[in-house]
């Protein structure tokens, strides 16, 4: 009994996380967007980054909440009820994440060469930010 309360909360502290990726991420975002903003680039250009990276947090959240719903299912008394909800809350969330990389990526996911994560999308996004602004930065010197 007292193992199955501890998975049950380890899963709450899972899907507290996964929550949590998705609202910073939400905020990255819209601060990397302001910042391109701010340099002055184009609002496509804008738009694309928060997109991009808003879609990657929500990726790298929904990766999360599959792993808190794989801990929930290994600590659950099996049932075939309950394993076919969890079973369609893990298909939903699975089909979810597949149509975001799709969108972001512009590719089905098996057709890339190199598998990547909403996490390596998000450091990615924040990585041409820092170029970016480092960039900027050596302009703005240059001309002052």
């Amino acid at each position: 009994m007292q193992i199955e309360s501890l998975f049950s909360t380890i899963a709450v502290v899972f899907e507290s996380v996964g929550v949590i990726v998705m609202i910073v991420g939400f905020v990255i975002a819209l601060i990397l967007a302001a910042r391109v903003l701010a340099r002055r680039e184009p609002g496509q250009q804008a738009f694309t980054v928060l997109r991009t990276t808003l879609g990657s947090s929500i990726l790298l959240g929904l990766e999360v909440l599959v792993a808190a719903d794989l801990v929930r299912t290994i600590t659950s008394k099996p049932s075939l009820e309950e394993a076919a909800i969890l079973g369609m809350i893990v298909l939903i969330r699975t089909v979810l994440s597949m149509s975001i990389q799709i969108e972001i990526e512009g590719t089905l996911p098996w057709r890339r060469a190199m598998l990547t994560s909403g996490g390596q999308l998000l450091g990615e996004a924040v990585s041409r930010d820092r170029a970016a602004q480092a960039a900027h930065n050596t302009v703005r010197d240059a001309s002052a």
